[in-house]
């Protein structure tokens, strides 16, 4: 089975616009490993207008799935990572002004500084995945930097999806396929609703796990957080 890892984000988001602590960050991470998820994923960004740096230390004694942490690893972001020491991380390029996540990393042209990084994470025993774009040779760059896994990076996937082109899930097909000949694990995220979950976890062979946040949440309003889950872990059996 794909394993389920809830992004919280958002709920920092609604928290931090009012500057108290409701919704509950804490709280909300233990509520839904305890409705079925099977991790908790966290991005902090340097400006940390959603998930401040003070949460992932506060959230590593209640996470007792898997613990991911996303993120650019600038200087400030590898030192977090070190010390909390999640069960893993997931390295994303993000822009310092970013709103939301954009794009894959070039394993090719960036090898060097990600073999570094990678190196440091792992003697730290921690497991590390790198967010690529559905690119064959872009695959095969993540292999040669020593990372543990690949996460896919499904928005082009979900958008024309949405439009009716169940096509567009091939590329990340011919992807998983191919990490999995070269032994990395393959996780995915971005843009994965109930709406297509079903379909891209059919499709991807070996999917490990999917990071999941803004729609789950925004499903969640109508619906309710604990059978949100609930109806993402049934189309992930």
């Amino acid at each position: 089975m794909t394993k389920l890892s809830v992004n919280i984000n958002k709920i920092a988001t609604l928290r931090n616009s009012r500057g108290g602590n409701m919704p509950n960050l804490i709280q909300f991470a233990k509520d839904a490993q305890r409705f079925g998820a099977e991790g908790i994923t966290i991005h902090p960004r340097p400006d940390e207008r959603h998930i401040r740096y003070q949460d992932a230390y506060d959230l590593l004694p209640e996470i007792y799935t898997e613990y991911n942490i996303e993120g650019n690893p600038i200087d400030k972001f590898v030192d977090l990572v070190i010390n909390v020491k999640p069960t893993q991380v997931t390295l994303v390029p993000d822009s310092v002004d970013a709103i939301t996540s954009n794009a894959g990393w070039d394993t090719i042209k960036h090898k060097d500084f990600l073999v570094e990084v990678i190196k440091e994470f792992k003697q730290n025993n921690i497991r590390t995945s790198i967010f690529v774009d559905p690119d064959l040779k872009q695959v095969e760059g993540a292999k040669a930097t020593g990372t543990d896994r690949i996460e896919l990076y499904t928005e082009a996937f979900a958008h024309q999806y949405g439009l009716g082109n169940a096509s567009a899930v091939k590329p990340y097909k011919k992807c998983a396929e191919l990490a999995y000949n070269i032994d990395l694990g393959i996780n995915a995220g971005h843009d994965l609703s109930l709406d297509n979950i079903e379909f891209f976890k059919n499709n991807i062979p070996n999917l490990l796990e999917v990071s999941i946040g803004h729609a789950l949440i925004s499903e969640s309003l109508y619906l309710g957080i604990e059978n949100v889950i609930n109806m993402y872990l049934r189309k992930l059996e």
